[in-house]
């Protein structure tokens, strides 16, 4: 069964446009919306989609199926909602909402909705990380203990001078670690599962922006594993980087800034026979596509069979719990532990509280 898809917003939106051709017996991209007609005219032509429209609302009045929300990142939220009011599927860009009452909302609407919701993480669906998956599968791993995770990226005025709303809390939600690692943190909540506490120290030094430009995360699952995070945009060597270390494994990614999930993955063991017995346990190793790509050909199966989806609203909520807590931990120097009761600070969010003047 091929899907309609009709896409809102040109900017990653054409990414997105380009996965969902990379599989035209799953979709079809039938229409795409943008308020800056001449870019969504000239995206449009790009990839031959025969519709361009100005608003939402006009989108919403085509044939459609799935509605895929690329706009900024505070418009996430109310846009989701009037896709699942609307009966369709609908697939949100990072981060969903807000705040934590934004996202209670979303999964409300999905919950009264014939549509389904989808959040963006694409890069969980790397090879080097499902890799790891399958190893743990077939009982590779044992218990985690701790973990690293860095992203070293660069953004400088050039960056925030393409849009006015980057760099601002009401605009882009955050700074580095709303809109740059939070697809990191992605990885380390879907390999370690819960967070159980977390302490933040953010800056915004390199940019002198209102959003923080550098953080460092101390967290602790409820496992019993920790894990740190430091975050950069000030990098003059752009990298991702991500180490698990496991009772029976060890896995360590490469360094590619915008694939952290992606290949080349290596499984180092001190002993010979054992890291062997790593790369025999990988042989029936079967990829699937990657990046955005791999979360829609998951995501057709989830919705043309029912099954379960490829990332859930809980996911994102996830994410946005965890960047909850490290705003709140970054303004209180304390320690943060989680879940957050719907009496929380910043249970409503944490925008008025971390606008302000630049250069803290």
């Amino acid at each position: 069964m091929k899907l309609r898809v009709g896409v809102v917003g040109s900017g990653i939106g054409a990414s997105h446009i380009e996965a969902f051709q990379a599989l035209p017996e799953m979709y079809e991209v039938a229409a795409l919306c943008d308020i800056d007609a001449g870019r969504g005219k000239a995206v449009a032509e790009r990839f031959g989609v025969p519709v361009v429209v100005g608003s939402l609302e006009a989108l919403l009045e085509r044939d459609l199926d799935l509605v895929d929300i690329c706009t900024p990142s505070g418009l996430h939220h109310a846009q989701a909602i009037a896709v699942l009011e609307s009966g369709r599927h609908v697939v949100i860009e990072k981060p969903v909402g807000k705040s934590l009452a934004e996202m209670d909302a979303v999964a409300a609407a999905e919950a009264a909705s014939r549509g389904r919701a989808c959040p963006i993480f694409q890069y969980r669906f790397g090879h080097g990380l499902q890799k790891l998956a399958h190893l743990r599968r077939k009982g590779y791993a044992g218990r985690a203990s701790v973990a690293t995770a860095e992203t070293h990226w660069l953004r400088g005025p050039a960056y925030y001078a393409q849009a006015s709303w980057r760099g601002t809390f009401r605009g882009e939600l955050g700074g580095c670690l709303t809109t740059h690692a939070i697809h990191i943190h992605d990885i380390l909540c879907e390999v370690l599962g819960p967070i159980a506490s977390v302490h933040a120290r953010t800056s915004r030094r390199l940019n002198r922006n209102e959003t923080e430009d550098m953080a460092v995360l101390s967290l602790e699952f409820a496992s019993g594993a920790f894990a740190t995070s430091s975050v950069t945009l000030g990098s003059r060597q752009e990298m991702s980087r991500l180490r698990f270390v496991f009772d029976d494994l060890v896995a360590e990614s490469g360094l590619s800034p915008y694939g952290p999930g992606h290949d080349p993955w290596t499984f180092p063991d001190d002993d010979p026979a054992a890291a062997e017995r790593i790369a025999e346990a990988l042989a029936d190793f079967s990829p699937l596509p990657e990046r955005f790509a791999g979360q829609f050909h998951r995501l057709h199966a989830a919705l043309t069979t029912g099954g379960p989806l490829p990332v859930t609203l809980d996911d994102a909520r996830r994410a946005v719990e965890l960047l909850t807590a490290a705003y709140y931990s970054a303004t209180t120097g304390e320690p943060v532990a989680l879940p957050l009761a719907a009496d929380h600070p910043f249970h409503g969010g944490w925008i008025g509280a971390m606008s302000g003047p630049a250069g803290r």
